[in-house]
């Protein structure tokens, strides 16, 4: 039987507390129609992105990349971390961050047991290079969508400024992992054995998946709209399992609950900026368009409520020509969520996971960890966007 979860339950509740807030006129109903608008493209670009990601795991895309970047290590587990970490980033920057918490990690995990690696490490790489990865592409994360219009750039313009911070972020993380999970003194073993490989199941799905997730980038590469490029990459892989495998196609490969969150915060936070948070975020903030205490306001309250409400109260008092100010809040709102389990969804979502293939996650040496690498990770992210723009 279908039960919902407490998360479910919030989604829910956000958008219920949004709808009495246009009915009751405390947000007025061409502020909410003008809100609603401005997610359109955002909420088709979000089902179609996990529509891809969903089924190309079905099809064992993301297993073969991750058995044969165990191969190809050799049992060393140097080399396996340098791939695992640049697999987990090209996941989160070309397919969201949600992929690779969601979809990246279960794959990292069943494969710890077959190559006798230790899954901690593997667990780790994923949900961290989830947030600190998630810079550089407006699909990256759903933060850089939301801000995309606003900050005024288009996906390649607003690659050729993040280029940099995200290189400074994900040197920061992989110095952090390394350290605190992967070094032998933490990781035990002095060498990993390397899986045998196994056939895929269905070769066409393969290869459909395959493509559908290379002519989504390429239509990136193209300056095609996010929502169109997600929805043709989707379409292929969904016409292949229509033929192939007609069976997955099933109602929980839509996200409904990112659907529902997301439609709930764009009603409720403009309703409460409306009455008094705006005048909150501009004292936090200050007014003398600071990137560094900016991105630390976004970092603290990612942390303390979530990080999509933290970015988009903080957004509305950040004057739209301030391109630095508002690339800072998405430094402060991508990299640093990594200290608390509520701090974004992703990371939510992979504390589940985690639950469910039994890996036990200390939570002490986790907020510990985190906190240096949201610090140490915030800081250089910050200052390779001042000195780089």
């Amino acid at each position: 039987m279908w039960r919902l979860g407490v998360l479910d339950l919030i989604r829910i509740g956000l958008l219920v507390l949004g709808v009495v807030f246009v009915a009751t006129g405390l947000l007025p109903w061409d502020d909410a129609l003008a809100s609603l608008d401005e997610i359109g493209p955002l909420l088709i670009f979000l089902v179609a992105i996990i529509v891809l990601a969903e089924l190309t795991k079905e099809a064992q895309v993301f297993d073969a990349i991750a058995a044969r970047m165990a191969v190809l290590g050799r049992g060393n587990y140097a080399a396996l971390f340098f791939l695992c970490t640049a697999f987990a980033s090209f996941i989160t920057i070309f397919l969201n961050l949600d992929t690779t918490a969601v979809l990246l990690t279960p794959v990292m995990l069943a494969l710890a047991p077959r190559a006798r690696i230790a899954a901690l490490p593997l667990a780790m790489t994923t949900i961290w290079l989830a947030n600190t990865a998630s810079l550089l592409l407006p699909v990256s994360n759903l933060t850089n969508l939301l801000g995309m219009e606003k900050i005024g750039l288009d996906a390649q313009e607003f690659a050729a400024r993040m280029w940099a911070p995200q290189l400074a972020s994900i040197a920061v993380t992989m110095v952090f992992l390394w350290v605190f999970y992967w070094r032998r003194g933490q990781r035990r073993d002095l060498r990993y054995t390397p899986p045998l490989l196994e056939p895929v199941a269905d070769r066409v799905l393969f290869g459909a998946a395959s493509a559908g997730c290379l002519l989504f980038i390429a239509m990136l590469l193209l300056k095609a709209h996010v929502a169109i490029a997600a929805t043709a990459a989707a379409a292929i892989v969904v016409a292949a399992f229509l033929v192939r495998a007609r069976d997955r196609l099933t109602w929980s490969l839509v996200p409904w609950q990112l659907v529902i969150f997301v439609t709930g915060l764009f009603l409720v936070v403009p309703t409460l900026s409306r009455h008094g948070l705006s005048d909150l975020m501009t004292w936090m903030v200050g007014t003398e368009g600071d990137p560094y205490r900016t991105a630390a306001v976004g970092a603290a309250l990612s942390n303390t409520i979530n990080n999509l409400p933290a970015y988009k109260a903080v957004e509305t008092v950040i004057p739209a020509a301030d391109q630095d100010q508002l690339l800072a809040l998405l430094a402060g709102t991508n990299v640093a969520p990594v200290i608390t389990p509520w701090a974004s969804l992703a990371t939510l979502l992979w504390f589940e996971s985690c639950r469910r293939h039994e890996v036990k996650v200390p939570m002490r040496r986790f907020l510990l960890t985190g906190t240096g690498l949201a610090v140490a990770g915030l800081l250089a992210t910050v200052w390779t966007l001042v000195r780089f723009s």
